[in-house]
């Protein structure tokens, strides 16, 4: 199986050091990608605060795609940024790490607090697999309206449903379903959201519906 198949499938791999004509030219093409995320992400992360436009052009070249309206505060990583797909309406707190060697899905009004980290690669718990820098990616996807709290980390292949709050601090290492708050290390459902926060924003703390006004 090709080093591509490899990547793609969940499977372990290295990312250099390959025989075949075909994987050594994929080394190549992951190390170009690699280098011009780098590159990218310096000139993302040294642009001025009232460069909007040029913000916005760079995250346009480097992802794999990006909606309308999304914000992500400087500084910010991602491995491979190609590999990212983010929806409308996105908003990115500062030290947001994005690790994408496989693929990353993010819907619509997601909101991320800071020091937030996605990370799809792993390496093997048997130590001396680690050697020679084995690791293994699997994809991460977010839903709609999910809120991501600081200091999260979401680990590979976890799904994050719709409508979902994952309070701060949390690790999250298994597929949280749609419509809860969840929180801890490991992060657990704690409880479904209901119509009660339709009224209420914190405990006892009522929403003032026409702040807006």
């Amino acid at each position: 199986m090709s080093l591509e198949q490899q990547m793609k499938t969940g499977l372990l791999y290295c990312e250099y050091g390959h025989n075949s004509e075909q994987d050594k030219k994929y080394e190549q093409v992951i190390e170009q990608q690699r280098v011009h995320c780098k590159e990218m992400m310096f000139d993302y992360n040294h642009t001025r605060p009232k460069e909007v436009e040029k913000k916005a052009a760079i995250l346009k070249d480097l992802l794999g795609s990006i909606g309308k309206n999304c914000w992500i505060e400087a500084p910010a990583h991602f491995a491979y940024g190609c590999n990212t797909h983010i929806g409308d309406y996105f908003y990115a707190n500062f030290n947001m790490v994005v690790v994408d060697d496989g693929e990353v899905v993010i819907g619509n009004y997601v909101m991320f607090g800071p020091n937030v980290t996605l990370s799809v690669t792993g390496h093997p718990v048997y130590g001396e697999f680690r050697r020679d820098g084995t690791q293994f990616s699997l994809p991460i996807h977010i839903g709609d309206d999910v809120w991501v709290g600081s200091n999260t980390v979401i680990l590979p292949g976890v799904t994050i449903g719709n409508n979902v709050v994952i309070g701060a601090g949390s690790v999250v290492t298994k597929d949280i379903p749609d419509n809860v708050v969840a929180f801890g290390a490991p992060c657990k459902v704690v409880r479904e959201i209901s119509d009660y926060d339709r009224e209420y924003y914190r405990k006892d703390m009522k929403i003032n519906w026409g702040w807006q006004e």
